[in-house]
């Protein structure tokens, strides 16, 4: 563990002006507030956050981060209260450690509501100030280097997982490949331990076979230094995990994995970059489809250098990477260089943008599911790189189409898009992008967003505004159901209601706003006797015994015993028209099921009873199946079709959907058969609807 003397020794190599007095004070707090808390390893816990203070050193970072790095725990672990930080510390240190402790209860991450919120409380603090990611990936890391302490199997490798899936990309995404190599070489360890062991023996056996990598190192530096490029070549084999993800993307072993070596030539300036890639492409045959210009065209968090693959002499491939001492700076702090000591502070801001991006889509996700997809979606996929005809570039992920565009230019292009040309060729919204692509997205407004976009659509801003309307359309759909419903009820009550009975039945319901109540009567979140008894309370009984009354007469039947009781099939739901059988079970009631029922084939053991229905009935229960092509307005086309035909929905379900249709099975109230027909027929004659059958 670093002592007190070290890390201030450490902070002041880099900042001869660091405020030492701060450092000690937060050392000692530290030190105090943890008390005798253990590790897993049995060490001090106070030894944690010292060391993660460590680790935020060798960043260079300023005092009011390396002050957070060492209180980091102390407001989750110990008794230590916000104010009190504020009051020692200031302001922003308070705020600091505040937002690293949101971050470390998305820990579990579950799928549950409670994760998914600190998430994006965290996101939210990082997009105000980067430092509280540095921080916890800080935290992580030296977690990780300990994680062999903890003697729980299950633990160990949630925490592995945790790492590989959340803090390794969002190392990557702000420019930290140090740490995000480093992560995932550990959990790669703790994870997969025999391909771990496998790999890694191999590569030992590479240094028993000669030192290769030196050899090839000088040959670069020799070439480059002759044509007057002074270049510092730094040799390695690619890491372990990195080797492992490549054997499983290509299907190879590792002995038929070529390109396992890399070389960095760090050069003065940016043109010798470019003039050092021609020196080795005329040296050693280049391998194709391997050269990438990230100078030209940085990635998102601003990572710069030349990549390019050559068959080297020695008959292997290798990979060469070229880059200035700047560049190089920025590839190993990442955003961190711009939050050291002696650098602006908003300096970074452009690298992070991506996470102010993601926090508005997250402002309107609806549910944790979709937040931790928008997450994982911003922080994984590898970018490529288009232009619109006026010349501006965006990136976009791989495997994005037309509509991602549209949507990253204005979320309105989006909605009305109706096509694109990609190089001049009119294509579908559907077709892959290709880096370099120009592409001109074709409108309509007439257009609208459709369901069958989150087929292909892959950026979590076109994903959240597609999915933002579709919601908006279907509660629309479902308050015209809900009112067809409502009307329904409140046209059988026995009298009429008062001028205010809905505004009391929406407090008595909890509810705040007449569409809310609209709504919860469609997806049948409220029954119909809760709505009769708010709208008319304490009347219950008189409003069934109303309902019965007046919906229908009594069913009769003809060859049962008066007095017998009898219940309409559930399987099959006659309705009087329909040619009728009785089945007489023992010691159950006489169930009346329609001639043609499925269900009377296993009912050998049981007496069948030839019934007819009996004059005057009317008024039962039938299912019917209808599948309506996947459009707005579809329930309320179904919902005025049924309330036409003075058709009572009792029950609706969505049975199936798919992008260009959706079945629905619902049960409604008819008076006989030709009632029935009537409804079906004036269904089928409907363009929205493809199908309708009696179920």
């Amino acid at each position: 563990m670093l002592r007190q003397y070290e890390l201030v020794e450490q902070v002041k190599e880099y900042n001869p002006a660091s405020n030492e007095a701060l450092i000690n004070r937060a050392y000692v707090f530290s030190v105090q507030r943890h008390g005798a808390q253990k590790r897993a390893s049995g060490d001090p816990y106070y030894s944690h956050p010292i060391e993660v203070a460590g680790i935020l050193t060798a960043l260079k970072l300023d005092d009011e981060t390396i002050v957070t790095g060492i209180l980091h725990d102390t407001l989750e672990d110990t008794v230590t209260s916000h104010a009190e930080i504020v009051h020692n510390f200031g302001e922003n240190v308070a705020r600091l450690v505040d937002g690293v402790t949101k971050l470390s209860k998305i820990e579990a991450m579950s799928e549950n509501e409670r994760a998914a919120e600190n998430l994006r409380k965290f996101l939210l603090a990082t997009s105000d100030d980067v430092r509280v990611l540095l921080v916890k990936l800080a935290d992580r890391l030296h977690n990780m280097r300990t994680l062999h302490f903890i003697p729980d199997a299950a633990k160990r490798g949630r925490i592995a997982r945790e790492t590989l899936d959340i803090y390794a990309p969002l190392a990557e995404r702000i420019g930290m490949y140090n740490f995000m190599n480093e992560m995932q070489t550990l959990a790669f360890a703790e994870l997969e331990p025999e391909a771990y062991a496998s790999i890694t023996a191999r590569l030992a056996e590479l240094h028993h076979e000669g030192d290769q990598i030196a050899r090839i190192g000088s040959g670069i530096t020799m070439l480059l230094g002759r044509a007057g490029i002074k270049a510092t070549v730094y040799g390695r084999e690619k890491h372990p995990y990195s080797i492992w993800r490549k054997m499983a993307e290509r299907h190879v072993s590792f002995q038929q994995l070529s390109d396992v070596m890399a070389f960095r030539a760090i050069v003065p300036e940016t043109d010798d970059c470019y003039r050092a890639l021609g020196l080795i492409h005329r040296r050693w045959p280049v391998v194709p489809g391997r050269f990438k210009d990230y100078i030209s065209t940085p990635k998102r968090n601003g990572y710069r250098s030349l990549h390019t693959s050559v068959f080297h002499s020695e008959k292997v491939r290798i990979e060469v990477q070229i880059r200035s001492q700047a560049m190089h700076n920025q590839a190993e702090y990442g955003v961190a260089a711009h939050w050291s000591y002696k650098q602006d502070s908003k300096a970074g801001d452009e690298q992070v943008r991506w996470i102010r991006e993601l926090v508005e889509i997250l402002e309107h996700a609806e549910s944790a599911d979709e937040i931790l997809e928008h997450t994982r979606m911003a922080m994984y996929q590898d970018r490529i790189f288009t232009f619109t005809p006026k010349g501006e570039l965006f990136q976009l992920p791989k495997g994005a189409t037309p509509i991602d565009l549209a949507y990253a230019v204005h979320t309105a292009l989006g909605d009305q898009a109706v096509g694109a040309k990609v190089n001049g060729r009119v294509v579908p919204l559907r077709t892959l992008l290709e880096n370099g692509d120009q592409v001109e997205i074709l409108k309509s407004k007439a257009q609208q967003p459709q369901p069958y976009w989150l087929n292909f659509a892959v950026t979590g801003k076109a994903r959240a505004a597609i999915r933002r309307y579709v919601r908006h359309k279907e509660r629309d759909e479902q308050i015209i159901l809900g009112r067809k419903l409502y009307d329904d009820i409140v046209r059988r009550l026995p009298r009429k209601l008062s001028k205010n009975a809905l505004e009391l039945a929406l407090q008595r319901l909890k509810l705040t706003h007449v569409d809310d109540l609209m709504v919860a009567i469609a997806l049948q979140k409220i029954d119909d006797h809760s709505v009769l008894e708010a709208l008319m309370p304490g009347n219950m009984e008189v409003v069934l015994a109303g309902l019965k009354d007046r919906n229908r007469r009594p069913v009769s039947i003809k060859g049962l015993t008066p007095g017998v009781a009898f219940q309409l099939g559930q399987c099959c739901k006659p309705v009087p028209g329909d040619r009728i059988i009785g089945v007489r079970r023992v010691d159950e009631a006489i169930e009346v099921h329609s001639i043609d029922c499925p269900s009377l084939a296993s009912g050998a053991d049981a007496d069948w009873i030839d019934l007819a229905w009996g004059e005057g009935s009317e008024g039962a229960p039938a299912r019917i199946e209808v599948i309506v092509r996947n459009e707005p307005g579809a329930l309320g086309a179904i919902a005025t079709i049924l309330g036409g035909h003075n058709a009572n929905i009792l029950n609706l379900n969505l049975d199936h959907q798919d992008m260009e249709f959706h079945s629905f099975v619902i049960d409604i109230e008819v008076k006989d058969r030709q009632h029935l027909a009537k409804i079906m027929a004036a269904l089928r004659a409907t363009d929205i609807v493809s199908q309708a059958d009696r179920k």
